[in-house]
């Protein structure tokens, strides 16, 4: 039955005309349409929100583990960041450096990462709708995200390694 008001108004008047066809004929399940397509496909939906959950939960575990690698490498690598901003380094060169080795590093990853993706379609296939498993606006759209991740986790140390004085940070050693 197709109506414009609210379903469940509707019900009285459905059970009127079929007892008015057919008494014999019992109105048990009776229920919206999108109920009945939000109910057939809840098992997917909840599979999706849960790898959406981890999905998010591993980004931000990746970037704070880049941010302890990049804030460890800045650390063991003060009295040459000393020794770069003494003889003239200014702080952009400063922040290309570790931030240039953190997305190098990343960019590496997102290849043999986008190569795993590819591999692993047919397991995920029966999980996506509307979607290709290799649609290259997802997979690049998780590549920036990444590299943006990355980006943020090694500019965090690098702009504090740009604030060093090269004199404390050679006598400290």
């Amino acid at each position: 039955m197709r109506t414009t008001a609210e379903p469940r108004h509707a019900l009285n008047a459905l059970r009127l005309a079929v007892r008015g066809v057919d008494p014999t004929v019992p109105l048990d399940a009776v229920s919206p349409l999108s109920a009945l397509l939000a109910e057939s496909i809840a098992a997917q939906r909840f599979y999706a929100v849960l790898l959406g959950v981890f999905a998010v939960i591993a980004l931000l575990l990746a970037g704070a583990g880049i941010y302890g690698l990049a804030a460890y490498a800045v650390s063991r690598r003060t009295r040459e960041i000393a020794v770069r901003i003494a003889i003239g380094a200014g702080p952009g060169r400063v922040l290309g450096l570790i931030v240039g080795r953190g997305l190098a590093l990343t960019f590496g990853g997102i290849t043999v990462g986008a190569a795993g993706a590819l591999a692993a379609t047919r397991l995920l296939r029966g999980l996506l709708f509307e979607i290709a498993p290799t649609d290259p606006g997802v997979l690049g759209g998780v590549a920036v995200l990444l590299a943006g991740t990355t980006l943020l986790a090694c500019w965090l140390p690098a702009r504090r390694a740009t604030k060093v004085d090269p004199m404390v940070a050679l006598r400290y050693e």
